[in-house]
């Protein structure tokens, strides 16, 4: 059974392409593997230090995440802050760190272009941070996209580096848990590109919109002016519409708005009505569990405390020989 570590920004609401993307991977996960699965509250500090509703936003991913099928009796769910041993160990992993890689970065230097007026130690030293996430529990396997890839050839460095410097073989190399098909890619309603959160609130439904929301959005999906000979190749905004219908509609709903747009008798609108039904009944099960977990906090301090100590069990182990390897002792 591999050791599965990935974390998760607080970033409020989950939108289809989260779901349809690593989410229902983590879900599947949590049955065949040993996952710990974590709300990464410090890393956000390194682009939003002074956060309007810091808790406000773990609280809203936390409950999304439950409701889309994370289960804490099946996995280890917790909250990065409430776990101290992280800051320990990234303490330790800067002490090895070298400027200049952390400097050589990729996303250091993106994120310093993104914004220069916060260039803070914490973008510097994003990469150690993840590296003592995933070390902290010797995971084997993390699950990332292109743009981490290189984090974690750099947690690779700093286990390796951690282990030539004492003489041990204590850290293992963690490789990426890559999903390959089983990834399914959401469009955006904007006509080109992928859901998200970028691209402006109107490009993506998330679990939580209300019924209304969803059929605003989706009638203002981008179109175009229909097609003008039978079995015409379709746009990319065209076949954005279809992917995502795909995702939510019956093959049969499907296949009768594809005959309609071959034959040039489609009418978009019909179709928009027809994709935001089905989304609304995708989404609806979300969005009910949602509001009600939102109302419960008994049930979500619980789940927090569960994580807290099960992610602690393993941290403080990790540590404990970590500062033996070091030559911390007691006196």
């Amino acid at each position: 059974m591999e050791t599965v570590v990935s974390g998760i920004r607080p970033t409020g609401s989950l939108h289809l392409g989260n779901y349809f993307g690593a989410l229902q991977n983590f879900v599947k996960m949590q049955n065949e593997h040993q996952c710990y699965f974590f709300i990464a509250d410090y890393h956000s500090l390194t682009t939003h230090p002074t956060p309007h509703d810091l808790h406000g936003n773990v609280k809203q991913i936390l409950v999304n995440y439950l409701a889309a099928g994370l289960d804490p009796e099946k996995c280890t769910l917790y909250l990065q802050s409430d776990v101290p041993e992280v800051v320990e160990l990234y303490l330790f992993l800067n002490m090895n760190a070298y400027i200049g890689e952390l400097e050589r970065c990729t996303s250091f230097k993106d994120k310093i272009r993104a914004q220069p007026e916060n260039i803070n130690a914490g973008l510097l030293t994003y990469p150690t941070l993840m590296a003592a996430d995933i070390l902290l529990h010797r995971a084997t396997k993390v699950p990332v996209g292109k743009d981490q890839e290189q984090h974690l050839e750099m947690t690779r460095t700093f286990g390796n580096r951690f282990n030539r410097l004492y003489n041990v073989d204590y850290f293992k190399e963690p490789q990426a848990f890559n999903f390959g098909e089983n990834l399914t890619k959401i469009p955006g309603l904007n006509g080109s590109g992928k859901m998200g959160k970028s691209e402006g609130e109107g490009n993506a439904i998330f679990l939580a919109d209300k019924p209304e929301d969803i059929r605003k959005k989706v009638m203002k999906a981008v179109t175009d002016g229909g097609p003008t000979v039978p079995n015409q190749e379709k746009p990319e905004a065209i076949q954005n519409l279809f992917q995502l219908m795909n995702v939510v509609s019956t093959p049969e709903t499907v296949a009768f708005f594809n005959e309609k747009y071959n034959t040039c008798a489609i009418r978009y609108g019909d179709m928009k009505k027809q994709l935001a039904e089905d989304m609304i009944n995708f989404t609806t099960p979300f969005r009910e569990k949602i509001e009600d977990m939102l109302k419960n906090d008994e049930y979500l301090s619980k789940v927090v405390h569960q994580g807290k100590e099960k992610a602690r069990e393993s941290a403080s182990k990790t540590i404990r020989e970590v500062r033996e390897i070091i030559g911390f002792k007691s006196f």
